[in-house]
């Protein structure tokens, strides 16, 4: 793309910055192309992936200067199923913009949010999540941990989250595509059983899900006509079916009609929503 990567990404910023004051604060993806030529700019990725493909540049970068504090994403354009969105500076959300933290700071508290939301794990889960190595170890020294047996192997918890929780009621749950309960740890066993094939894409994301008292037992899509549909991959028994027909009458009754489609297919999804 360029000889000098920093500063045309560099370029690229302040002239996207730039375009969001002209449009007057916000402005969609496409606008945004229009007005700023490298967004524009095509490339192959994943080149060496079965998946690999020609793509525009518009929404890696604009994910990636989000990523970097400089542009926050807003509402979708048009309904709330769209994929594009209307961003703005985000200085001009948050004025003074995003505090600066330490590196190592930051890295031990994001691990600390992720063990307080998905703990206790393995490590093994967090360097998966945090997508670190030796990132990753260099954060979990800088927290207060514990080391706990999992079913599965050894794990570490925060210190001050040990305290035992309280079985709830009986429940059910249709959980979203890529949701991310679905996608919070990378061993996945003890939630997932042996139902990967069906409920997971060939890259890895996860499709729409059955749930039942904490584990995966099926997965479900919505037909053209925008009603729920599912199926059991395990025998749960009455009381847990007739609590996921409810639940799929629920989100039947709060989609009213609206059919999101997943970006990612997987083969469950793909058969249910025929």
């Amino acid at each position: 793309v360029a000889a000098d990567g920093r500063a045309w990404l560099a370029a690229t910023r302040a002239a996207v910055l730039d375009a969001l004051a002209a449009a007057g604060g916000e402005a969609a993806g496409a606008d945004l192309a229009r007005a700023v030529p490298a967004l524009q700019v095509k490339v192959t990725v994943d080149e060496d992936k079965a998946w690999g493909r020609d793509v525009t540049l518009t929404s890696q970068l604009l994910n990636g200067l989000s990523a970097d504090g400089a542009i926050v994403r807003g509402r979708p354009r048009g309904s709330w199923v769209s994929s594009q969105y209307r961003w703005a500076a985000t200085d001009d959300w948050l004025p003074g913009g995003l505090p600066e933290r330490p590196l190592l700071e930051a890295r031990a508290e994001l691990v600390r949010r992720y063990l307080t939301a998905f703990g206790p794990a393995s490590v093994t889960d967090v360097r998966w999540w945090t997508g670190w190595m030796k990132g990753a170890t260099t954060a979990l020294a800088a927290l207060d941990l514990v080391d706990v047996e999992l079913d599965d192997g050894p794990g570490i918890a925060l210190a001050d989250d040990l305290a035992p929780t309280r079985r709830p009621q009986p429940w059910a749950a249709l959980l979203p595509a890529l949701d991310p309960t679905m996608m919070g740890w990378s061993e996945r066993d003890w939630y997932l059983g042996e139902h990967r094939p069906a409920l997971f894409d060939r890259s890895g994301n996860a499709g729409p899900t059955v749930w039942w008292e904490g584990r995966v037992v099926g997965g479900w899509a919505q037909r053209p006509a925008g009603d729920v549909v599912f199926r059991l991959l395990e025998d749960v028994g009455a009381e847990a079916t007739a609590a996921v027909e409810a639940e799929a009458a629920r989100v039947t009754a709060l989609t009213d009609g609206v059919r999101p489609i997943p970006k990612f297919r997987t083969p469950l999804e793909r058969e249910l929503s025929a």
